[in-house]
């Protein structure tokens, strides 16, 4: 069993920056892909970052690449997702995702291990 928790989240301006953690417990994550998704009111889970295993491959939708930067630290088991440049159209709550065994990052399919998640509000 993986217990994920995330933490970072809050009300940001515009422009502004966040930087989102998730600690895993349990189990090590050493060998599994880690992602974040996000939801918006009225609206679906969205994929919006992955970083395979090792950290070497990462993944990002176009919605945020070049914003958001995924990182990982397997020593501490933990994820990180840096945002910058925020969009009014970012907010939502943000879920961290474990998906164990897989070293790739698959951008689809809500699979795996799910935290809590972590409420995203950018105001003008």
């Amino acid at each position: 069993q993986v217990q994920l928790e995330e933490s970072g989240g809050g009300l940001v301006q515009v422009g502004g920056s966040l930087r989102l953690s998730c600690a895993a417990s349990g189990r090590t994550l050493r060998n599994s892909s880690m992602r974040w998704f996000r939801q918006s009111p009225g609206k679906a889970r969205e994929f919006v970052a992955g970083i395979s295993s090792s950290g070497g491959t990462t993944e990002y939708s176009d919605s945020v690449k070049g914003r958001f930067t995924i990182s990982r630290d397997n020593a501490q088991n933990t994820a990180s997702l840096q945002m910058n440049s925020l969009k009014l159209e970012d907010t939502a709550v943000y879920y961290c995702n474990a998906v164990l065994g897989v070293l790739g990052v698959p951008r689809s399919g809500m699979f795996g291990y799910w935290g809590q998640g972590t409420q995203v509000t950018v105001s003008s």
